[in-house]
């Protein structure tokens, strides 16, 4: 439990922004499932991407196996929930 106390995440503002924007936009013109899929998006990419020197550790990045499935889960995720909200509104 002392890891998720002591780990120190950067998060620019204007990206802050941008999500709170995008979302609030998206909600705003009654996209609930956009909006969602935004915020997904963008905990992904700050979680992962953004921090991965954090998460991975500094170095040479490697791809391991670990990397790759966490990473390759996660735009699986996305690609199920887009292809379900497209299904769900067609009904």
């Amino acid at each position: 439990m002392e890891l998720f106390y002591s780990t120190q995440l950067a998060i620019p503002l204007y990206q802050v922004g941008l999500l709170l924007f995008l979302s609030s936009f998206s909600l705003f013109i009654g996209k609930t499932k956009v909006a969602l899929v935004i915020n997904y998006l963008f905990v992904l990419y700050w979680g992962y991407w953004l921090n991965r020197e954090v998460v991975l550790g500094s170095g040479i990045p490697q791809l391991d196996l670990f990397t790759a499935c966490y990473f390759g889960f996660g735009v699986l995720i996305v690609i199920l929930a887009l292809i379900g909200f497209m299904n769900a509104t067609a009904r």
